[in-house]
């Protein structure tokens, strides 16, 4: 037992120093840094909800981006109102977040494969054009964020550093309650749905429940992930809902590895960054990145985290060698 846990801390030690270089970061000074990492993790935060369905349900979603925009005109209306407090807006913005998921799972839910894609697409471009019909905020232009969302009334978000932690807080927490979820009973049913619907039916449990309850609990998480984002750019626009977003949540959670929940969290961090250097090279930075995800697909097709965890069974396997087979 004492070989498989110092076996896993030498394989996990990389990560736990990566967690905290970025708890540092702050105390650099370097605004600019410490914004660029607080894009990484809003993003994580999204990607993680993306990884839910896409990792667990095995429905890939083309309109998760929907969810980051409600969360995001939530946020930016609600401080054109004179209402600031995390503590009200967000629960709001989860709210209406979780409702729009329920109504897009009702029915999206009952397809799967290409159709639940195009479904999930639709909505989101629906969505799209709400938001581009609002002209008293911006419409296709947008409007800035009037007020910071504030913690305390003299804590705001509108400090970089305060928004960094609050960012980087949520994550953990969403991570450890979708670790939770995803290993519960209900998660395992919801793994199983995944793997074969056909035989949970035939045990006698409707797997759509619990479909539905995962979706609606992946758009509560995007959209938490779009009220982090409102703040942290200071401006909201229909460009929150573009396809495109949706696109790259995906790509960040098949950078990662799917179904890990933490892979998620790498790919965020290394989609943006390497957006952040590739862009001030060209803006054509996708032609760049495209061959990288290649290179991913075909080299490292368990994602990166999967080479963690590779690592991990090999060093367990030889551990059991080792020990004569036991």
């Amino acid at each position: 037992m004492s070989k498989i846990f110092n076996t896993a801390f030498r394989r996990s030690w990389i990560l736990w120093l990566l967690l905290a270089l970025v708890v540092l970061l702050p105390f650099s000074g370097e605004t600019y840094y410490i914004k660029l990492v607080t894009r990484m993790l809003i993003f994580a935060i999204a990607a993680l909800s993306l990884d839910l369905l896409v990792g667990y349900l095995g429905l890939v979603s083309f309109g998760h981006a929907a969810f980051m925009a409600i969360g995001a005109y939530t946020v930016g209306i609600m401080a054109s109102m004179g209402y600031a407090s995390v503590w009200i807006v967000w629960p709001l913005a989860m709210l209406l977040g979780a409702l729009f998921a329920l109504f897009v799972g009702f029915i999206s839910l009952r397809c799967s494969g290409l159709y639940f894609i195009f479904i999930t697409l639709a909505f989101a471009q629906m969505v799209f054009y709400g938001a581009q019909s609002l002209r008293a905020y911006g419409g296709d232009d947008g409007f800035p964020l009037e007020t910071a969302s504030t913690l305390l009334p003299s804590v705001a978000l509108s400090n970089p550093i305060t928004l960094f932690y609050a960012s980087l807080v949520i994550l953990l927490a969403c991570l450890y309650l979708s670790r939770r979820l995803v290993n519960s009973p209900f998660g395992r049913i919801a793994v199983a749905t995944r793997d074969n619907e056909t035989r949970v039916h035939a045990v006698g449990v409707d797997p759509y429940p619990y479909k539905l309850v995962m979706f609606v609990v992946s758009g509560a998480v995007a959209t938490l992930a779009g009220a982090l984002m409102a703040n942290l750019t200071s401006y909201i626009a229909p460009g929150y809902v573009n396809w495109l977003v949706s696109g790259e949540l995906l790509v960040m959670v098949i950078l990662g590895s799917v179904g890990t929940l933490v892979g998620p969290i790498l790919g965020a961090a290394v989609f943006v960054g390497f957006e952040h250097m590739l862009s001030d090279l060209t803006e054509h930075w996708m032609l760049i990145f495209g061959p990288l995800i290649v290179f991913r697909v075909l080299f490292l097709k368990n994602g990166i985290y999967g080479l963690f965890s590779r690592t991990r069974s090999a060093e367990l396997s030889a551990d059991r060698a080792a020990s004569g087979g036991h």
